[in-house]
């Protein structure tokens, strides 16, 4: 299940993308002026604009962080459907940007949040984001754990 959603998300997003490319034209739209942009950006680092030109280090850490999320899925196999949809989007959102970094140079973004200032994004960060987030939420406050096999130290 996980690896169809990360190949859903994928699709989603390259499309997404490929459409920002020829519609946006390195431009700015609102839908709500001063306050939800489509933007054309093109990232060459991460979030909030850290570690500009740095795509070797980024295709390298995705590459180690993807092939680390493949690894414990095969090894721990979780049955709960939770945590395989959180992996299929990381997965996805992480290949979608990948590629972006391997045949663009740069990751397209678009989402413009002009209300509360925030970095311009796109389908492949949220699912990353959000994700993760919902997965953090799922091991502390949810996961429940035999806590007759914990060790006293």
């Amino acid at each position: 299940m996980p690896y169809i959603i990360a190949l859903i998300v994928i699709i989603i997003d390259q499309y997404t993308k490929a459409l920002a490319v020829t519609k946006l034209a390195k431009g700015s739209v609102p839908l709500i002026n001063n306050v939800f942009h489509l933007t054309y950006v093109e990232n060459t680092g991460a979030a909030f604009g850290i570690m500009q030109n740095s795509n070797t280090i980024f295709i390298i850490l995705i590459a180690l962080i993807l092939l680390a999320i493949i690894f414990a899925l095969h090894k721990y196999k979780p049955s709960q459907k939770l945590i395989q949809i959180c992996a299929g989007l990381i997965i996805g959102g992480a290949i979608g940007n990948l590629i972006d970094r391997l045949f663009r140079g740069f990751v397209v973004d678009f989402f413009d949040f002009r209300l509360i200032n925030y970095p311009v994004f796109n389908i492949a960060d949220s699912c990353v984001v959000v994700s993760s987030i919902i997965f953090c939420v799922y091991i502390l406050f949810f996961d429940k754990k035999d806590d007759n096999n914990s060790a006293d130290i």
